[in-house]
């Protein structure tokens, strides 16, 4: 809300419509009772936020994390609403999830989970309500349970309630790769209009999950030097660049970066010297207790709101430019979205149509962030949250909300 009220002096809202934005629509607490496999009962606790509908059905992420409550589920709710908005899709923003490290449980177990959750859910879920997607700790087979339980429960086919699904069951094509796609469009974009090359730009990646290997080999691609990558596990170093070919086979046999080059910690990527720190990994990576031993000149949110607020004024006044989720990592949004359209209407597009399409979308909100940026000297998170704001206040007003 404070970076919210520090964007209102460069949009049309007021402080009474940015009342409305403040509090999610709903949120659901459930307790999920799962039997384990050695017979006994455990109760899991789970959550559902809605923030808004305004602009359209909400859509948003289930995640499976240990340490997971509301709190989390309503800001990342909010931050779907707003990326969204900045996206110029016909979404709302929702959030979700249950409190456990799916690492603990054997797959039987996940399924169990998965399935009691969405049961939980089912009556207020939908393709034109409230739309689940994959997040943290969750993939495209806990998708088809999803969908599964979703449909023997309501006797539906309506594949559109869930997406980020497996191809067979009206999955897309760029699910897994969209975010770190559009990070690394997002920060080439940046660079570029700053006269700045990516070719030899020093690049460390925290996260090599999905979004971070996508985002590392894009760059790559374009001339730039990944030199430090991390996992859940560890982290991995090499000052002429990594393999990320080898890298990425070496990570699937074994289950992690470590022992690839030379071993490093996954705060030490973090800290090191770099052109772009890349943060692909959770909510919070950067915070008021590391943010001092950051020495990137760019730092990437490639996932939601790994930059806290706090931390956001330190870099700032070292000179750092963050580029934020808001418009870093839009292209999950984007690819779910076509995945959604794709399911409604039972016509699927190619690999390279959905690519252009991601492209085309991500380039169009840089473009308008980056037109606010100029016109209000503001820096780009306020300037997407400005652009975010006025597009859900005139969807506000027009519905008729207020008097």
């Amino acid at each position: 809300m404070e970076q919210l009220q520090e964007a209102l002096p460069h949009c049309e809202v007021s402080d009474q419509s940015l009342a409305y934005f403040k509090y999610p629509k709903r949120t659901l607490s459930v307790n999920l009772p799962v039997r384990m496999d050695d017979g006994s009962i455990r109760v899991f606790r789970g959550y559902r936020t809605v923030h808004s509908t305004a602009r359209g059905p909400s859509m948003g992420g289930v995640r499976f994390k240990a340490g997971l409550n509301a709190h989390e589920c309503e800001v990342l709710a909010a931050i779907m609403t707003l990326k969204s908005a900045v996206a110029d899709l016909p979404l709302g923003g929702s959030k979700g999830g249950v409190d456990v490290d799916p690492q603990t449980l054997t797959s039987h177990e996940l399924e169990g989970l998965t399935r009691r959750f969405t049961s939980e859910l089912v009556e207020l879920v939908g393709p034109s309500e409230d739309i689940l997607a994959p997040d943290v700790g969750s993939d495209a087979q806990m998708m088809a349970w999803m969908l599964d339980t979703y449909g023997a429960s309501t006797g539906s086919t309506a594949n559109g309630v869930v997406v980020g699904k497996p191809l067979p069951l009206g999955g897309s094509y760029g699910s897994k790769d969209a975010r770190g796609r559009s990070a690394a469009l997002v920060t080439a974009r940046v660079l570029e209009a700053r006269g700045e090359s990516l070719d030899r730009a020093r690049v460390a990646v925290y996260g090599f999950g999905d979004v971070g290997r996508k985002a590392a080999q894009t760059l790559a691609a374009q001339g730039a030097l990944v030199i430090a990558v991390s996992d859940q596990q560890g982290a991995t170093f090499a000052s002429g660049g990594l393999d990320l070919a080898a890298l990425s086979e070496w990570r699937e046999q074994r289950g992690s970066v470590q022992g690839f080059a030379t071993d490093i910690t996954p705060e030490e990527v973090i800290e090191l010297d770099v052109d772009v720190l890349m943060l692909a990994y959770d909510y919070g990576s950067v915070n008021a207790g590391n943010a001092h031993a950051v020495r990137a000149r760019y730092v990437v949110e490639a996932t939601n709101r790994a930059v806290l607020p706090e931390a956001e004024r330190f870099l700032k006044g070292q000179g750092v430019t963050v580029l934020p989720d808001l418009v870093a990592s839009i292209g999950g949004v984007v690819v779910n979205y076509l995945e959604w359209v794709q399911d409604a209407s039972n016509f699927f597009w190619t690999p390279e149509e959905i690519e252009r399409a991601i492209d085309l979308r991500v380039n169009a909100a840089v473009d308008h962030v980056t037109a606010l940026m100029r016109t209000r000297e503001v820096d780009m998170r306020t300037a997407a949250y400005a652009l975010a704001l006025n597009r859900l206040h005139e969807a506000a007003v027009m519905r008729g909300v207020y008097p």
